[in-house]
């Protein structure tokens, strides 16, 4: 799994090969998709045997093996949305502007890919897939380096995507897995020559450490610290509905809850209500000063009175924080302060506070009566994400198949100078 080599070959491999696919014609790139997701189908058993190898070096206990997880349900899921991809318009190519200028130049604006996408991930081998599948549609090479926990499944998957492409006679270089060494990691961050942009997807610690060494320019898909603010007009019956779908539907993944803000006046009936339910699926809560008594009195058995740090902290498991508030501007400033400006969610009957909430948090996307695990690309109708962008720059929210391209000025003349 960890090799000691040098990389700066292999990617200059990856960086000769990426100009063949950025001037391939789209029926090429959506002939690599389709063949791809016919390998996934035809191939599962090997895949699920691969995956099996990396789910026996993972603890059973641990939350973060749902996402190492690939069942045949699940890999039919990526082969579907292979031909999403595939369906959505070919964002390289476009002119976005086309005029001729007083002096007869005629100039244009096209989007064109942006290179070489450079993406460090960890324990989660779909994204190995979508990668691959965004960076092909949109003319792009990539670089993965996933994570050590998915090494078997990895090296399966990324050896159907270069039949896939060999398919249709293009290099295997343009989709290239780093060795797991953390080494590599280094070299890659610096590869300014082969590299146009790194994407970390994973942990705070990771997100970290890239911002803090990386040369090539980054765009950070933030770990998701998700509220849902239950005011004090909301259905609470809706609001209980929200709430446990978006802790416990699927814990592990950055759209999940983290932490719960009730309106004072909402604590008794909401807690009374969501207790039994967290229960089924033993959700610890970490109480602040004011909910801790009334889940004492539900004779709540997985109960630990909050700490400063469990505000703020992305859980990741069966597991939330419950922080009670007065109005919609406490729960602003609870959210402002502690926020990763990934999912915001509030649940109310009161269209102005709605449209307040919606306005004022500086989130990638915000929720008004609906649970936070919608933001997701695929949901959006995006067709896949390389993960969910939590900064302002080039792409926010889910980081799809359009945000893959800049811009090229091309002008054409007739032999003026100036």
């Amino acid at each position: 799994m960890s090799q000691t080599v040098d990389i700066l070959p292999l990617l200059a491999a990856t960086r000769k090969a990426s100009t063949s696919l950025a001037s391939a014609d789209a029926s090429v790139k959506i002939s690599v998709l389709a063949k791809l997701a016919d390998l996934l189908k035809a191939q599962k058993e090997i895949i699920i045997a691969e995956n099996a190898k990396d789910l026996a070096n993972m603890d059973a206990a641990n939350p973060m093996r749902d996402r190492l997880l690939l069942t045949e349900a699940r890999i039919e899921a990526l082969a579907e949305s292979l031909h999403d991809v595939a369906a959505l318009p070919d964002p390289s190519g476009q002119v976005l502007l086309n005029k001729v200028l007083s002096n007869g130049l005629q100039l244009q604006k096209m989007a064109v890919p942006l290179g070489v996408v450079g993406v460090i991930y960890e324990s989660r081998p779909n994204v190995t897939i979508d990668v691959a599948a965004l960076c092909i549609r949109s003319g792009n090479a990539a670089v993965l380096r996933g994570g050590t926990d998915a090494w078997f499944t990895n090296q399966v998957l990324v050896k159907l995507i270069h039949e896939a492409v060999q398919s249709q006679g293009l290099s295997t270089d343009l989709v290239r897995l780093l060795p797991t060494d953390r080494a590599h990691v280094t070299t890659l961050l610096q590869a300014t020559k082969y590299i146009d942009v790194i994407i970390p997807r994973g942990s705070d610690a990771l997100i970290q450490r890239v911002r803090r060494e990386s040369l090539v320019p980054t765009i950070e898909t933030g770990a998701g610290v998700c509220h849902t603010y239950v005011a004090s007009t909301a259905d609470t019956d809706m609001a209980v509905h929200i709430v446990l779908n978006a802790k416990v539907s699927r814990p592990s993944v950055c759209n999940s809850l983290d932490t719960v803000i009730l309106h004072s006046n909402q604590v008794e009936s909401f807690l009374t209500k969501i207790a039994p339910l967290f229960l089924e699926y033993k959700v610890r809560i970490f109480a602040d000063s004011i909910s801790f008594p009334i889940l004492q009195v539900l004779a709540y058995p997985l109960l630990e009175r909050a700490q400063e740090e469990d505000f703020g902290r992305e859980f990741l498991d069966f597991a939330c924080s419950v922080k009670v508030v007065d109005d919609l501007a406490e729960a602003l400033n609870h959210i402002d302060q502690f926020s990763s400006r990934h999912s915001e969610a509030i649940v109310t009957s009161d269209e102005q506070e709605a449209q307040v909430f919606l306005q004022s948090v500086d989130a990638a996307a915000v929720y008004w009566n609906a649970s936070t695990r919608f933001t997701d690309g695929g949901v959006f109708d995006l067709g896949a994400e390389i993960g969910i962008s939590t900064q302002k720059l080039h792409a926010r929210g889910p980081f799809a198949l359009e945000k893959l391209v800049t811009e090229k000025w091309v002008i054409q003349g007739n032999g003026q100078i100036r």
